[in-house]
């Protein structure tokens, strides 16, 4: 499977990212992969290249190019207590301006793909932050969103007049989300909010609860880490791009 590490240009600098695609000739919707808040290292890499080798052409970027490139993460020290502080400082900077302005670069870079199937829509998913901003990405672009996912997503639904839950209505994308029932970022009451929302939108769409699970469940370099409840995320996620994304080209 191609797999390369690239950098591109982003209206604020230079954008390390990893571009992970399937073996073989032809052409491939294209999948964009925001990361969660622990940062761009292996174990992320390693889902985008599952979802590759399920046929499609994958974008992680680290979107926290900003700081500068990053070097190998230590994962203890970075969760560590005492570095807490840095780490929601550094979730917090990437403001809804940021990100949308990113997801422009972001998108424009895939398209531009010779392996990318020509004016296919793409597909998202994201983790953790990255849930969030699959939905602002997805409400800012949706002619070039076909499908968008979210799992164990925190800051859906906020007081903002722009939270993510009060975009959903210009949202045109088939949706997942899949949601950690020992979640304190994702209560109870802002999942009903939530799925509320996209009722009220008044398109198919699937939001569940995954029980026994804790935010990070997807992560498999992390204690919070559930086997069952990834290998459920990996059913929906698949499944929703299957069903969404245009398929491989000769």
């Amino acid at each position: 499977m191609p797999k390369t590490f690239v950098t591109f240009a982003t209206p604020d600098g230079t954008c390390e990212a990893y571009l992970s695609a399937p073996d073989g000739p032809g052409r491939f919707a294209p999948v964009l992969f925001y990361m969660d808040g622990v940062g761009y290292r292996p174990a992320v890499h390693a889902m985008a290249d599952r979802i590759a080798a399920a046929g499609y052409v994958v974008l992680l970027p680290n979107l926290f190019y900003r700081d500068g490139p990053q070097g190998p993460i230590d994962i203890a020290q970075r969760m560590g207590p005492e570095n807490r502080p840095k780490l929601i400082a550094q979730v917090m900077s990437l403001t809804p301006d940021k990100v949308l302005s990113d997801a422009g670069a972001f998108l424009g870079f895939l398209a531009a793909q010779n392996n990318v199937i020509p004016g296919a829509k793409a597909g998202i998913t994201g983790y953790c932050m990255g849930s969030s901003m699959a939905v602002r990405t997805t409400a800012r672009y949706p002619a070039q969103i076909g499908a968008a996912a979210g799992f164990h997503g925190g800051r859906l639904v906020t007081d903002d007049p722009a939270s993510p839950h009060r975009l959903l209505a210009t949202v045109t994308a088939e949706l997942v989300f899949g949601h950690a029932d020992q979640d304190a970022g994702m209560p109870p009451e802002a999942i009903s909010a939530f799925d509320e929302a996209l009722a009220v939108r008044g398109l198919p769409y699937l939001s569940e609860l995954y029980t026994g699970a804790l935010h990070g469940f997807t992560m498999t370099d992390l204690a919070v880490y559930n086997k069952a409840a990834d290998d459920k995320h990996w059913q929906r996620l698949l499944a929703l791009f299957g069903a969404a994304l245009q398929r491989p080209q000769n």
